[in-house]
């Protein structure tokens, strides 16, 4: 006598929880804080202005003193002041606009060589409009990839990329 197929219970219906929604792009360049900062300040000692490194690691505050001889564009970070030739800001914006693409930002100390090619090279370099170092402060002289074009950005002169490392900036 043949055997029957055992029975197989069939098992109850149970929904699925529905697909999570696909990550989005990783963002190269960010929308310019120019357009989201809210009370970013006036530029001045009494209101400076409250900026972020591209890489989002450290808060800091800059202004204008023209008062300083020569007039220089304050930049302190905790209790450290870092300050550049107030000419910086127009400079660099020229500059990236001739330059017309993206340019790496190269942020380094004072006392390590800046890449070739990067914001930082140029911002020491003896072909620039002040003939060498932005900065003015002996021993403080260097991060100008990193401290200066987020105020730009800032100001709406610039795009900004806003990666963990390697950022990259370009004249609007």
């Amino acid at each position: 006598m043949p055997t029957k197929p055992a029975k197989t219970l069939a098992k109850p219906a149970v929904a699925k929880p529905a697909p999570k929604p696909a990550r989005a792009a990783k963002k190269t360049a960010a929308v310019p804080k120019a357009a989201t900062a809210k009370g970013s300040g006036a530029g001045t000692r009494e209101k400076p202005w409250k900026l972020t490194t591209a890489n989002g690691g450290s808060e800091y505050i800059m202004f204008r003193d023209e008062t300083l001889d020569p007039p220089a564009l304050v930049c302190k970070v905790g209790s450290t002041e870092l300050r550049y030739h107030l000419s910086c800001i127009e400079d660099l914006h020229a500059m990236l606009q001739k330059h017309g693409d993206w340019m790496p930002l190269g942020a380094a100390d004072e006392l390590k060589p800046a890449a070739e090619g990067t914001v930082e090279a140029w911002g020491r370099s003896p072909k620039n409009p002040v003939g060498g170092w932005y900065g003015l402060r002996k021993g403080y002289r260097g991060r100008f990839g990193m401290y200066v074009p987020p105020l730009l950005e800032q100001l709406g002169l610039v795009e900004l990329e806003h990666n963990p490392k390697n950022n990259r900036v370009r004249a609007r």
